[in-house]
């Protein structure tokens, strides 16, 4: 028999059992419609990550880290023994260089790393808590400081107002979030106001070698022993402030899908931004007392000289393309600095949604396993019930292959139908879903829609097959049997 003449056959006993060949081809299409639903949520969830990642501006950014205070100050200690070089800091998520970095991440240091090919710019990354005034109202708030001027992405939308005009200004830059704190109804009233960073520390005793040499030279002694100048001294519990003018309100950058929200790149969010120069100057005189602890035991250890500055503890180093990435973080683990990339955590990702996808897969499989016992059981009914058709036909000449090949034909077209209307509810309920998840999840949270599913053609393709290739292994057995049928006593049978 030609292959037209085989399928002809086999659709023709389909036909003349159609409940029992609909209801094994729905055990066939819900398996299907399972794995391919669960699979493509897992790929969907993939997909969206990694969109976000693009997205925030995560795979064009490095994080270079240089020799602290902190790690310094502690001497005689394996670095692998260290749990926390900075237990001072405990902002933002926990990024982990590579490297232990070897050197100090001074301005020379980022003058260097600016010159590697592929690098667009070098921002060091000066973050820290202080207590604002503002519009009659005293709150703490996250400050960083920021070069001026700066082709980060974070300063490319403003709500009002503008970017710091020049480095030596006494001007911030503050979010939304600042303006509601202090109590402005809209962006555009913050700007041109003034806020003052608070203290008890003056500038002239704001904590330095100098001014405590100056002090010891320059005080009064009677036979040899000083006195105290009260008249100098600040009063008790006194508050001074340092002034800066708003010179504009961060806006936020409008995003659809899973990138929706958050601050793009890998510096730390602030809600003031200020310049650089003023930063690194505000952080000098108003250390904390482990930070000044630290300093302290760095010089007095010998790693830290009296002429070095302690540099940056973290830089964000951006390059130009994300291909050049990888040839610049070797650059600068050359130079001696550790460095963090997102692409470090991306092996991990990919494994962790491996798992996931093959646990879900799995579950889905499941219920495509049970499928083959219906088809396998359909068949061996099959074979009962045309036992003496089935004798005929030997009688007059099939052969055994051609036994085997109607009722694997059989399979197939179950295999097949099952497969495609599968893959068609599947999508329909991937459809549905997102539908439902943004009416009453995302719609009542003011954010846009969002695929959670991801139906690629590899998937829909392979759940197809995979239903053929099982549809097929559960005839081997219904098709052996009727290929070793007696046609005489198959002649016999009633």
């Amino acid at each position: 028999m030609s292959f037209l003449d085989l399928l002809r056959l086999s659709l023709r006993n389909l036909r003349e059992a159609k409940l029992r060949a609909a209801l094994t081809s729905m055990g066939v299409i819900v398996g299907v419609a399972v794995i391919v639903t669960m699979m493509s949520f897992g790929l969907g969830l993939q997909r969206n990550m990694m969109s976000r990642f693009r997205a925030l501006d995560l795979f064009n950014e490095i994080r270079v880290f240089g020799k602290s205070v902190f790690s310094m100050a502690m001497t005689n200690v394996d670095p692998k023994l260290r749990r926390d070089d900075n237990p001072g800091d405990r902002r933002g998520p926990a990024f982990r260089f590579d490297k232990a970095p070897t050197r100090i991440l001074d301005d020379a240091a980022i003058a260097e790393i600016q010159k590697i090919t592929g690098v667009a710019y070098v921002e060091p990354d000066i973050t820290f808590t202080v207590y604002v005034r503002c519009n009659g109202k005293v709150s703490p708030n996250q400050a960083a400081g920021a070069s001026v001027p700066n082709a980060s992405s974070r300063f490319r939308i403003f709500a009002a107002g503008k970017m710091i005009s020049q480095p030596a200004a006494d001007e911030v830059v503050v979010n939304d979030v600042f303006t509601e704190t202090c109590g402005f109804a809209k962006p555009e009233d913050a700007v041109g106001q003034t806020i003052e960073f608070l203290t008890t520390r003056g500038e002239s005793d704001a904590g330095g070698e100098k001014d405590k040499k100056d002090d010891e030279d320059q005080g009064i002694s009677f036979f040899g022993l000083p006195l105290e100048d009260d008249s100098q001294a600040p009063p008790a519990n006194s508050i001074t402030g340092k002034t800066f003018r708003v010179a504009g309100v961060l806006g936020q950058e409008k995003r659809e899908g899973a990138a929706q929200g958050g601050a793009g790149g890998l510096l730390p969010s602030a809600n003031i931004y200020l310049p650089l120069p003023a930063a690194k100057d505000w952080v000098a005189k108003h250390r904390n007392p482990m930070g000044e602890i630290a300093l302290a035991l760095a010089r007095q250890s010998g790693q830290l000289s009296e002429t070095e500055t302690e540099g940056y503890t973290v830089a964000v180093v951006r390059v130009s393309d994300p291909v050049a990435l990888t040839e610049v973080r070797k650059r600068i683990t050359e130079l001696g600095f550790g460095s963090f990339s997102i692409i470090d955590q991306l092996d991990q990702i990919r494994t962790v949604f491996l798992i996931i996808d093959s646990v879900l897969g799995l579950l889905g499989g499941i219920s495509l396993l049970v499928a083959s016992f219906g088809i396998a059981n359909t068949m061996i009914m099959s074979i009962l019930e045309r036992t003496r058709e089935i004798g005929i036909m030997k009688a007059i000449g099939a052969e055994d292959r051609e036994i085997k090949l109607i009722f694997f034909f059989e399979a197939a077209v179950i295999g097949l139908t099952g497969g495609i209307v599968g893959s068609l509810t599947a999508w329909g309920i991937d459809g549905v879903a997102n539908r439902l998840a943004y009416r009453f999840i995302l719609k009542p949270q003011n954010a846009s829609y969002i695929d959670f599913f991801s139906l690629p053609p590899y998937l829909w393709l392979g759940a197809i097959l995979f239903a053929l290739a099982v549809s097929i292994l559960a005839a081997l057995y219904p098709a052996s049997r009727a290929a070793r049928i007696d046609p005489v006593r198959a002649l016999r049978h009633d």
